[in-house]
């Protein structure tokens, strides 16, 4: 679940190893590219977190972050 904190949507995903991880990671770069909208994000062994703030918009939450969000959602299976 998405947690709004610091002006920013965070999540954190967990996957069986560092290759699903890593799978996930390019699937949400496609998905990033196409809305012109990039995350910040760490990733260690079969850890991804994930934030997500507008720069444009004086680095604050936007539509933009929630629509990559959903986004980013449909591609994580729990």
């Amino acid at each position: 679940m998405w947690q709004e904190t610091d002006n920013k949507l965070v999540r954190q995903f967990t996957f069986a190893d560092f290759t699903e991880a890593f799978a996930f990671m390019t699937r949400v770069a496609l998905i990033a590219e196409k809305m012109d909208h990039h995350p910040f994000w760490t990733n260690v062994y079969n850890q991804v977190t994930i934030e997500l703030t507008t720069h444009d918009a004086g680095n604050t939450v936007t539509d933009k972050d929630r629509a990559l969000a959903k986004a980013i959602n449909s591609m994580y299976n729990e």
